[in-house]
């Protein structure tokens, strides 16, 4: 696990990783004419801190200044930059584009849930958590392929049922190459839920999708019987809590913590690449 001393671990930043995200950024804007200033960060180094303060939790101002990744205010710039540009999305589509092509991406079936976090300062994407004596939360929903690597992210205020994202987080999946023969693949086979997807409308939604309903019934079935295939989203919502930014939010953009949500999400799938040769 990485610390707030030393240097933090390359394999965070891996150069197959670096290497998918360089076609994606966006070139800096031109210089002013008669203008001078410190030169412009290295994006690999501003990368890296922004990595490191997701995975440590640190605050960007505390960011050490000896780690070489410049200060907390250039790293959290840039990643609203890419944010806006659409480089977390397009990121984490070739991430999973790369699995497809490796044969490294299970999507005969997926997983939807959600866990609220406490957001310590409000801010956008929030609401009182009724889990947590109403006080202010953020909710990330997440759709995991049948191995647990996250397909997609949608954020939301603690307040909002999981039922009402079902569709966003399906709709808003980006087709993957890759996957059997034919086009890129777009949706599972089948999709399994707790109980709290038990409704008319989203097994109405899954119909017109043509995909199979693996919801669990309220007063129905069992918590033994939903275990059997929720073991794996829970899974990989501990490997996004991980990311101590995340488990306790104190960014009160929707643009941050969005960005850094969809980041999170694409590192854990990056851990499954294979090495380029």
């Amino acid at each position: 696990m990485a610390t707030t001393t030393g240097t933090p671990p390359r394999e965070l930043v891996s150069d197959e990783f670096w290497h998918l995200l360089v076609p994606l950024i966006p070139p800096p804007p031109p210089a002013v004419h008669g203008r001078t200033g410190r030169p412009r960060r290295d994006d690999r180094a501003v990368l890296e801190g922004i990595v490191f303060v997701l995975t440590t939790g640190i605050g960007g101002a505390k960011l050490p200044p000896e780690l070489g990744h410049g200060s907390g205010w250039t790293c959290w710039r840039r990643l609203r930059e890419w944010q806006e540009a659409g480089v977390w999305d397009e990121l984490h589509a070739a991430v999973l584009d790369r699995l497809g092509q490796q044969g490294l991406l299970d999507w005969s079936r997926a997983s939807a849930d959600s866990v609220s976090v406490r957001a310590k300062g409000g801010g956008e994407l929030t609401g009182p958590n009724p889990t947590d004596r109403g006080k202010l939360g953020t909710k990330y929903h997440l759709l995991v392929a049948a191995d647990g690597l996250p397909l997609n992210v949608v954020l939301s205020g603690a307040n909002r049922h999981d039922s009402m994202f079902l569709a966003a987080l399906l709709d808003g999946q980006r087709a993957v190459k890759g996957i059997g023969r034919g086009r890129p693949r777009r949706r599972p086979g089948k999709l399994h839920a707790d109980k709290g997807y038990d409704n008319r409308r989203c097994r109405a939604y899954l119909r017109r999708r043509g995909i199979t309903a693996r919801i669990a019934r309220i007063g129905v079935d069992s918590s033994q019987r939903l275990r059997r295939h929720r073991w794996v989203v829970e899974r990989t919502i501990g490997w996004l809590l991980s990311c101590k930014r995340l488990a306790l939010r104190y960014d009160r953009s929707a643009v941050t913590i969005t960005a850094l949500a969809r980041l999170a999400v694409t590192l854990i799938c990056a851990r499954r690449l294979a090495p380029a040769d």
